[in-house]
C-alpha cells in the first residue's frame, strides 16, 4: 500500500462525514482505516453537527470496498445489518513498511492498557477523541482524534500514512498540523 487514510469516531455526523469524504477524494488513499464509532453518538457525547445516521450509512456504504475497520464501543450487530462492510472486529493488524500496527478502537486496549506488543510496534486507537502520538517504553501510541466530536480543544481530525510517515490533518481543510517523519514526532 502506498497511502492509507485513518479516521475514527464519525458518530453519525452527516456534516463531518461529508467533510471526511472531501478529504478522501483529495487524498486518493489506497485504503481507508476506520477505527469505530460509525453511527451513534453515545450517551456521554453531545449530538454532533447534522446528526443523521441514515445519511452516514449511505455515504459509508458508497465506498464499502475501500475500508479496513474495527468495532467501536458504540457499534453493534444492528449497525452491521445496515453497513455493507465488516465493522465488528475487535482489532486488526497492519504491516506498514517495517512497522507493525495493532489497530483497535481503544475502549478495551488503549494507551494505558496496551495489548502484548513487540518493541517498536504501533498501537493505533480512536475512542478518546483526542489526537495523539506518544512514545512509550516498547511501543508508540497513535490516535487520529475524532472526525465529528473532538475533545480537549482538539481539531476535527484524521491521519494519513504515506512512505513511512504519519500526518495528522484537519478534516475541514486537510491542513497538516502534526506529523511523525523519519521516526521523529514534529509539530
Amino acid at each position: 500500500m502506498k497511502k492509507i487514510l485513518i479516521a475514527s469516531d464519525i458518530h453519525g455526523s452527516a456534516y463531518y462525514c461529508r467533510e471526511l469524504f472531501k478529504r478522501i477524494e483529495e487524498e486518493c488513499p489506497d485504503r481507508i482505516v476506520l477505527l469505530g464509532d460509525f453511527l451513534y453518538h453515545g450517551p456521554r457525547n453531545d449530538l454532533p453537527a447534522e446528526y443523521d445516521p441514515k445519511q452516514v450509512i449511505s455515504m459509508l456504504n458508497s465506498r464499502r470496498d475501500e475500508y479496513i475497520c474495527v468495532r467501536g464501543n458504540c457499534d453493534t450487530e444492528v449497525d452491521q445489518m445496515v453497513l455493507d462492510f465488516p465493522i465488528l472486529a475487535e482489532y486488526g493488524m497492519l504491516l506498514l513498511g517495517d512497522e507493525t500496527v495493532f489497530m483497535t478502537h481503544g475502549h478495551h486496549h488503549g494507551e494505558k492498557n496496551p495489548p502484548p506488543m513487540k518493541s517498536g510496534d504501533i498501537l493505533l486507537c480512536g475512542h478518546t477523541h483526542v489526537p495523539a502520538c506518544t512514545a512509550h517504553e516498547g511501543f508508540l501510541y497513535m490516535n487520529p482524534g475524532s472526525v465529528a466530536i473532538p475533545k480537549q480543544g482538539s481539531r476535527h481530525s484524521y491521519m494519513t500514512w504515506e512512505n513511512g510517515e504519519f500526518y495528522w490533518k484537519d478534516v475541514t481543510d486537510g491542513e497538516i498540523w502534526h506529523c511523525r517523519q523519519d521516526g521523529e514526532i514534529k509539530l
